[in-house]
């Protein structure tokens, strides 16, 4: 596995690889949902490159950017044996040099929820992804479903400017009691982490009863109850949207997506389920 950690010599490896690239792009704190992914990508293309890159573009200023954990030799051992060829793992300076004035606004996709919850911050991964994806210029990209929305502000933002790069949704990789695979269970405590899991449970329940025939309204507020119920302090939205534009529904029509975000501790957690 061969690491590089700036762009230039980024240009000169990438020049050498033959094949069908694939890349995943992550910010480090790996876990199983991104050898999952290594492992997708290894099955669609010949060689698979990684990026390691904590963006402080997409962190709000009360967010965690800081205490945002960084473990570099774990993923870098994390990465070599899922069999990553490529890391790509670029300071700040390379990936915004000094005088940076460009953002990528991708409107419509990234209004509603993450967006009207963490302003800008689809502004600052739109940005980065493309930056990563014109640097690298892999023939796709893989992402996990569990940041559903981010995904779908990705597919519109290559589609939108014609990045030549085909994008992959990954399922989420949960937990076997549910629980999605995220960088920040880390923070979660003994007792939060066994709360924590009403969160996917509340969604089971009301896909359960939206698919019975149950009407929405009811079966998101009572999905809402029981993260009351379970301790969650803050819930920004728990929601049944189209799985395209992330508008909101009142019925299930075409692809739809149950999409909840919700405050344990001090632990922000997201969450999704295909209906």
């Amino acid at each position: 596995m061969q690491i590089v950690r700036n762009s230039e010599e980024l240009a000169q490896t990438r020049g050498s690889l033959q094949g069908r690239l694939a890349l995943v792009p992550t910010m480090g704190a790996l876990h199983a949902g991104h050898v999952e992914l290594v492992a997708e990508a290894r099955k669609r293309a010949d060689v698979v490159a990684a990026s390691i890159f904590v963006n402080p573009a997409q962190f709000g200023p009360n967010e965690d950017f800081s205490r945002y954990p960084r473990q570099e030799q774990r993923d870098l051992a994390m990465l070599d044996e899922a069999g990553c060829h490529l890391v790509w793992m670029p300071s700040v300076a390379d990936i915004y040099p000094e005088g940076f004035a460009t953002k990528i606004t991708v409107s419509g996709v990234s209004d509603r929820w993450e967006g009207e919850a963490r302003p800008g911050h689809f502004d600052g991964v739109a940005t980065v992804v493309a930056k990563l994806l014109l640097s690298v210029r892999p023939d796709i990209a893989l992402f996990g479903e569990k940041d559903f929305q981010q995904l779908a502000v990705i597919r519109r933002m290559v589609a939108d400017i014609g990045i030549p790069a085909g994008i992959v949704g990954v399922p989420t990789v949960r937990e076997p009691d549910g629980l999605a695979l995220s960088s920040r269970n880390a923070y979660l405590d003994d007792d939060e982490r066994a709360r924590a899991v009403a969160l996917p449970n509340a969604l089971k329940s009301a896909r359960d009863t939206i698919v019975g025939g149950g009407i929405v309204g009811p079966a998101l507020a009572q999905a809402k109850q029981k993260l009351v119920d379970a301790g969650f302090l803050k819930i920004d939205y728990v929601a049944l949207v189209d799985a395209n534009t992330l508008e909101p529904l009142d019925a299930v029509q075409g692809a739809t997506r149950l999409i909840a975000a919700a405050t344990i501790g001090t632990t922000r957690l997201i969450d999704n389920l295909a209906v």
